[in-house]
């Protein structure tokens, strides 16, 4: 999201830095702010990984593996949709999130309310 967000100010003027150049200030904090202090190359080969389609993450499938490799490339409009379904991706991650956490409390609480109500105790559990 933030290297998306960085190309769309780039392209629109609001950034003057390449996205190479401004990579280490992305990924240090999430923001695309002041200069770099690094010593980045204007271009880097980048190949991407060999990653199999069963088994990857919900958010990998959002993007083609080559993606980055090809950013300078894509289309504004492109960029705009590619950012919403992230977000949209990146929402379904969040609620998924929540349940799981939601389910664990639920889960603690019962078994916080057995140890005090006597109906389970550690000494059994140990004894198997």
């Amino acid at each position: 999201m933030d290297l998306l967000s960085f190309e769309l100010r780039r392209r629109s003027g609001e950034e003057t830095r390449t996205l190479i150049e401004a990579l280490p200030d992305i990924l240090a904090d999430g923001s695309s702010g002041g200069p770099s202090h690094y010593l980045v190359p204007k271009t880097l080969p980048v190949e991407p990984p060999d990653i199999p389609m069963e088994g990857r993450r919900s958010i990998d499938r959002v993007l083609a593996d080559d993606f980055l490799t090809h950013l300078p490339d894509i289309e504004d409009g492109e960029l705009r949709v590619i950012q919403e379904t992230l977000t949209e991706a990146e929402r379904k991650v969040s609620d998924q999130r929540r349940s799981v956490y939601e389910a664990l409390e639920i889960l603690t609480a019962e078994v916080a309310r057995r140890y005090r109500e006597g109906l389970a105790s550690i000494s059994e559990l140990l004894d198997q």
